[in-house]
């Protein structure tokens, strides 16, 4: 008798809404449009020379503010379009519902009170701050939403959070400094006494980080939501929320310091927008380098399986050694070859991170999929990232340690064969032990060659990675059994041998 399968054999096609690039041409030409109103508007206010003026000076914070959150990016760099898009988003979308709904707001509160001067003073220290947080906070929800797999922490939070306050408080400068020229060319004021260059120096050289530091409170709360487990529901809806209340507090506090008295602004300044900055300032270069430290100790499971070399954990776990190697590539292969260990460098870190992620029971149904993904990845940028990684690892090895007499059995510190220090035995908290002869071995590599051909087929199968779930909750759509209690060790198979 015959029998239907279970389930069609061809899957339904997507509706035309739900097609990649529909979804980008209407973001690509909302963004647009907004470019273009909030042109006319700020040219319309500050007048076509003000505007030119404004624009000239208002771009110089950006690319230092740029590279310091790409910097912040180095361990695992999102892709660029979604810097790009945060940026547009902040400079054009955020900006013009801020402009519109500022002055709404304001106008309705001067008609409503007939006191226009405390409509101005309620807009500055209240509406502002609601509704241009509100606004840049919609970016890093659309990437927490829809880019779930780029934003996996704190640090991806307050980059993107960062990245889009960056782009608002440009399209922002463009309009104070504008209107500040136009304020001095009524006057006839010039040079230092100007109101263009007070303007210049309180927002541009005082306080460019002021408008990334209140929305970067909401990228942490966004990041640290991304670290919580599916089974909190109520915390990853609350944590968002509480940065984005902080952010609007903290920009509330700023907006209002000028009614504090004649050095209220300076006060608030100096007693608390400078040991914030700073604290936020720790916060993340700690996170960074937990980063790191996750790298060095999730990535072994792979050395033991024989996907990666011996000495790539401690190298990629160093962001001097990750430096060295892409230099290395560059000086004997070129551009192309350093941009090939560069994306090796990337895909192990996010090896390392959805290693960790579902250790911890946070990976998702596709955990197995995205990691034969990145191990697919890793394994057809090894002939050229691997003599760099190696150069790298010889370049920032420490010196040998020599054993005192007693202490473990002759070479027990060999490690990894070259030198290192690393003992083998540092493997053994991953549930099982260094296999008889040493490590697996990997596929000889060769040195630089012009262009990079198809690499060859693997001299061997490398083994495969030790689960980190049970095989009855592989084969569920969901991991049930991903929380195990914390007293309890994961499941782990055992590495098979090699012939």
């Amino acid at each position: 008798m015959a029998t239907c399968p279970p389930y069609p054999t061809n899957p339904p096609r997507p509706h035309w809404w739900q097609r990649g690039w529909v979804r980008y041409g209407a973001l690509t030409t909302l963004l647009a449009i907004s470019g273009l109103v909030i042109l006319a508007l700020v040219r319309e206010q500050t007048g076509t020379q003000g505007f030119l003026v404004g624009l000239g000076l208002a771009v110089l914070p950006v690319p230092l503010l740029i590279a310091a959150f790409r910097w912040l990016d180095r361990v695992e760099p999102g892709p660029w379009r979604n810097l790009v898009f945060c940026f547009a988003w902040g400079a054009c979308a955020a900006a013009l519902i801020a402009i519109i709904a500022n002055s709404f707001a304001t106008r309705w509160i001067a008609t409503a009170t007939a006191d226009p001067a405390g409509a101005d003073t309620l807009g500055a220290t209240v509406i502002a701050p609601v509704v241009e947080e509100a606004a840049k906070a919609a970016a890093v929800l659309l990437v927490f939403l829809f880019r779930r797999r780029d934003f996996t922490g704190v640090v991806d939070g307050v980059v993107t959070a960062g990245v889009t306050a960056t782009g608002f408080a440009f399209t922002e400068n463009i309009l104070y400094l504008g209107n500040a020229f136009g304020t001095d060319q009524l006057t006839g004021d010039s040079g230092f006494a100007s109101v263009t260059a007070a303007t210049f120096f309180v927002r541009v050289v005082m306080s460019p980080f002021a408008h990334p530091l209140f929305t970067v409170l909401t990228g942490i709360g966004f990041g640290i939501a991304a670290l919580s487990t599916g089974r909190h529901h109520l915390r990853r809806a609350l944590l968002p929320l509480a940065g984005l209340l902080l952010a609007m507090g903290m920009h509330a506090l700023w907006n209002g310091s000028a009614a504090f008295g004649e050095y209220g602004f300076l006060a608030v300044y100096g007693a608390f927008m400078v040991p914030c900055f700073g604290l936020l300032t720790w916060l993340v270069i700690w996170t960074r380098q937990r980063e790191l430290r996750t790298v060095r100790e999730e990535l072994p499971a792979y050395v033991m399986a024989g996907w990666l070399a011996p000495a790539e954990p401690h190298t990629l776990a160093s962001m001097h050694a990750r430096r060295l190697a892409r230099q290395y590539a560059r000086r004997h292969a070129g551009k192309q070859a350093a941009r090939a260990v560069a994306q090796y460098e990337a895909y192990a870190t996010s090896l390392a991170f959805l290693r960790q992620r579902g250790r911890k029971g946070r990976a998702g149904p596709d955990f197995a999929v995205r990691e034969r993904e990145l191990l697919g990845a890793l394994w057809h940028r090894r002939d050229v990232a691997r003599p760099a990684l190696d150069h790298a690892a010889r370049a920032t090895a420490p010196p040998p340690v020599t054993p005192w007499p007693g202490y473990g059995t002759p070479g027990s510190h060999a490690g990894y064969g070259y030198g290192y220090g690393y003992a083998a035995a540092a493997y053994a908290g991953y549930g099982y032990a260094a296999r008889p002869g040493g490590f697996a071995p990997v596929a000889p590599y060769g040195g630089y060659g012009h262009g990079h051909p198809a690499p060859a087929a693997p001299a061997f199968t490398p083994a495969p990675v030790p689960a980190l779930f049970p095989a009855h909750a592989r084969s569920r759509p969901a991991y049930p059994s991903a929380h195990p209690a914390p007293h309890q060790p994961l499941p782990h198979q055992p590495l098979p041998r090699r012939p």
